[in-house]
């Protein structure tokens, strides 16, 4: 007779702070100028070692290119790792080293730190990426866009 090994769960349950679900348009506005919309859900998890993760909807328009709004930043570029899926479009990045990877509609990604991205066709993205460390980055970019 096979034996089944099976899980052993608490009767107690824990009460959790935050929804496990989260609509888009309950993810908070950060940036907001032609051509990009940039939203950010702060406390969306947490990545031993990295600290608190965010979760964030980017919607961005064919031509938009981050390197006049990554100016400053270390190396001109994101230094902030991100996990992410592509709901529709086309993304490329370009590192330092200038490599360049594309991405494209229901793709799964990792971005390293060290990049740069260009909209290829307009794109919708999901990401995950270390809250503190791309907060920087949105913080960044939305002074970079002070006029």
């Amino acid at each position: 007779m096979l034996k089944i090994d099976r899980p052993v769960y608490s009767k107690k349950r824990t009460k959790r702070n935050e929804p496990m679900r989260v609509a888009k348009d309950d993810v908070d506005v950060r940036l907001n100028i032609p051509g990009a919309v940039v939203r950010q859900r702060k406390d969306f998890g947490d990545a031993t070692g990295l600290g608190k993760i965010s979760g964030e909807y980017f919607t961005l328009a064919a031509g938009v290119d981050t390197t006049p709004l990554f100016q400053g930043l270390e190396g001109n570029m994101c230094q902030c790792p991100h996990w992410g899926f592509v709901l529709s479009g086309q993304l490329t990045t370009t590192g330092a080293e200038g490599e360049k990877e594309t991405v494209s509609t229901n793709d799964l990604f990792y971005w390293p730190p060290g990049h740069n991205v260009k909209v290829d066709t307009d794109a919708e993205i999901v990401m995950f990426s270390p809250q503190h460390q791309h907060s920087h980055v949105i913080d960044h970019m939305i002074e970079m866009t002070k006029g």
